[in-house]
This record gives structure tokens, sequence and C-alpha cells, in this order.
């Protein structure tokens, strides 16, 4: 097989995020050649998913945006929702198979990136490069080599943690009868479902119409559920806590996301670097990963367009990572009640202030206001105990995948409809 400069393994957002950067020439910077390789259809390649983020201004990937709101909405356990305004951010709406087509009809354009479809089977740091070892359509064992490799495949364990949480979640894409959601606000966390035991639940609706949402069901908790509880969540939600009333099933989808203060290594060889989740540009305390991989990739195609290492940065400022490390381990040990304590965060600190402080973007003033908007105390000894706390290593669950119910029949035509 010919040699690349640049090997991207994995063609998901990280993936393909950093293999769009390096298409095309730059005036004054390098030109490197590019071979993504791409997992073959199968159990390999995940299924259709959604991906969240806000920002201000244009994007890179504005054509591949579904849906955008200014307003965020955040209803408590009982009593008056919380709602704001986010200007100057947008908060944005990117499913996979519209990124994946946008993108990737711009790399068919590019004459130094080349797509290729393989099972990678392992990695192999080399003097002077690294070897990527393929398995192709037909069985073949094949050998790629390149100067650098950033794999983006998604790691089978986390490194050894003081905590872990698992935010999963399971979506219905909706549609009803009647107009029932406010396309202008997303519901971001709804804490009127029942709560678990250990951890926190929310609802989570991203309108896209009058008559159709994504609406999700999301649990923080330890341990992943069995597939049919996840089923009846998401019903309870729609039908008891919503009362959507007549509506369609469209599609679903299934997800887990770690959330812990393992620190991930962004370097395993001279010349294999992790990129996305898989390279720690998953936010801790929020699981939202989009924008931390876009930073991670910016930074790496800059360096490799300028003859430079291409060492991935961390996504996520050390101060950031130690405060989610606190709220993490206040969570998992009960003494921060979650619902409680988001409720109160919401409501006394201006949403797009907040969201800043959740993408890291805020001044260290900012960050300590902010902080005493939280439960102090429980904060303070969950600060306290976490030099204490040995590390374990922990093994990641297989996504949960909730039974396929068959379609449901189209809803009767009516005028509302």
């Amino acid at each position: 097989m010919p040699e690349a400069d640049v090997a991207v393994v994995g063609a998901g957002a990280a993936g393909l995020s950093l293999a769009h950067r390096l298409a095309g020439d730059l005036p004054g910077l390098r030109t490197p050649s590019v071979v993504l390789v791409d997992a073959p259809p199968g159990p390999l390649r995940p299924p259709p998913r959604t991906w969240c983020h806000w920002t201000a201004g244009p994007g890179r990937f504005d054509a591949a945006v579904r849906a955008e709101w200014q307003r965020l909405r955040v209803r408590p356990r009982s009593g008056a929702p919380v709602e704001g305004d986010i200007a100057p951010l947008r908060y944005r709406m990117i499913r996979s198979d519209d990124f994946e087509r946008v993108v990737l009809a711009d790399l068919a354009r590019s004459p130094n990136v080349r797509r290729l479809e393989a099972t990678v089977e392992a990695v192999e740091d080399v003097p002077g490069g690294a070897h990527v070892h393929l398995r192709d359509s037909a069985g073949r064992m094949r050998v790629l080599r390149a100067r650098w490799v950033l794999d983006s495949r998604p790691l089978g364990s986390l490194p050894a943690a003081r905590t872990v949480l698992l935010q999963h979640f399971h979506g219905w894409f909706v549609r009803t009868a009647r107009p029932t959601f406010d396309p202008a606000a997303v519901e971001l966390m709804d804490f009127r479902t029942p709560q678990p035991a250990h951890g926190l639940s929310f609802g989570y609706v991203l309108p896209t119409g009058p008559c159709e949402a994504l609406v999700e069901y999301t649990e923080f908790s330890a341990r992943t559920l069995a597939p049919d509880r996840y089923e009846a969540a998401v019903r309870h939600y729609a039908d008891e806590v919503l009362r959507l009333g007549d509506r369609q099933v469209l599609a679903r989808e299934t997800g887990v996301i770690p959330m812990t203060d393992a620190p991930v290594a962004r370097q395993t060889g001279a010349s294999v670097f992790r990129i996305g989740a898989a390279g720690g540009a998953t936010r801790p305390a929020t699981g939202y990963t989009f924008a931390g991989l876009q930073r991670q990739t910016r930074a790496v195609a800059d360096a490799l367009r300028r003859g430079r290492p291409p060492v991935p940065p961390a996504a996520h400022r050390a101060r950031s990572r130690a405060m989610d490390a606190v709220l993490l381990r206040a969570l998992d040990s009960g003494r921060a009640d979650g619902p409680e304590l988001f409720g109160r965060l919401f409501t006394r600190v201006p949403m797009a202030r907040l969201l800043r402080f959740l993408d890291g973007s805020t001044r260290l003033h900012e960050d300590l206001c902010i902080g005493l908007r939280t439960p102090v105390g429980p904060m303070l000894r969950s600060a306290l105990e976490l030099p204490r706390l040995p590390r374990r290593p922990f093994d990641l669950p297989v996504p949960p995948h909730a039974p396929a119910p068959p379609a449901d029949p189209p809803l009767p035509p009516t005028e509302t409809a």
C-alpha cells in the first residue's frame, strides 16, 4: 500500500473533522498526504447519532447543522421552569449522517485525502513513523505506512480513575398529531423524571418543529440499565410528563458516555496519537464532546501544516478538569443532590455565562463566582477527599441496545399533523 504523511484512523466526528481540516492547499503551509481509514459497514460502525454544541457566529460545519436555538429551558422537579436567552451563543444540533454527507462530499474533491475502507487490527509505532495493520474487504492483511497516525477509535477501557459515572441515554425522534413542542427553546434538563436511587436523571427535548422533536431520557449513574427499561423510561417521559398524546416514533438512538476524572493519554507512541473522545475531548462533567474535539483537531491540523509534531492539546483546561473531578465525586458520593445542584446553577447564573463555564472559556473570577452558587459544604468535602482516593480501572460497558419494536404506524392525516 502507498505511504502517507498522515493516517487518520476512524471516520467519526474527530476523524472526519481532522481530515476536513487537512484537505486542500493553504497558502504558505504544507499539504500533507492523508489516508482516512474508515471501518467497513458492520458492527464497527456506530449507528446514526446526534451531537450538540454551542457557539457564537458561523462555524466550519454549518452546512451540517440540522437545527439551532437561542433559548434554553431547565425544569426543576417542581415549580416554575428557568428559561434564558444564550445570545450571542447558539445551541446547535448536528446529526451524524448529515455531518458525514457534508464532509465526505468535500473530501471527495480533495486531491490530498484518500478514504480507505478497512478494519484496523493494530497500530504499531516504528522508527520514523508507524504501521497501521489493516484487513481489507477481501480479508487480506495489508500495512499502511505513515509518518503520523491520529487514532480516534473508541477506548475499550478507561485508565484508572477515582470516579466514573456513566451518562447513558435513550431517545425517540417523534412526530405528534397536534402542535406540542416549542420550536424556539430546548428543554436542556427536565428533572420531572423519576430519580434513581444513585445518581440523577432528566428529560431532554430538541424540538425541530411544533410537531417533531428528539425526546430523550438521560441518566447519570454508575451502571447502565436493561434495554427494556430505557424504552419504558422514554415512554413514561413522553406520555406521563410531556403528555404528547398521539405520536409516532420515527427513529431511536441510544448511547453511553463515560464521565470520569481519569487522565486520558493523548500520545501512545512516538508517532501515534489519540484524538476525540479517545483523546480526552469529552468534558467530564457534561459529556459534551463536539466542541472539544474541534479545538483538538484544529490544533493538530495547524501543527501538521507547519511541519511540527501533531501532539493533540488537552481539550479542557486543568482548572476545568479539577472542578469536574470535585463535581463528579460530590454526585457519586451522594453528598450533592444532582437536580437541586443543577437547578441552582441555572437559576443563579446567566445561561450564556454558565455555558461558557461548561465549555471552559470563563476566567478565574467567573469560575469562583459560579462555584459559590453550588452547595459549598459538599463540594469542599469532596475536594478534600479526592487526594486520598485510590484510582481503579474501569471497563466500559457495551452500549445498551433498546429493543427495536415494529415501526409505529403513520399518524392519521389531520390539519394539525
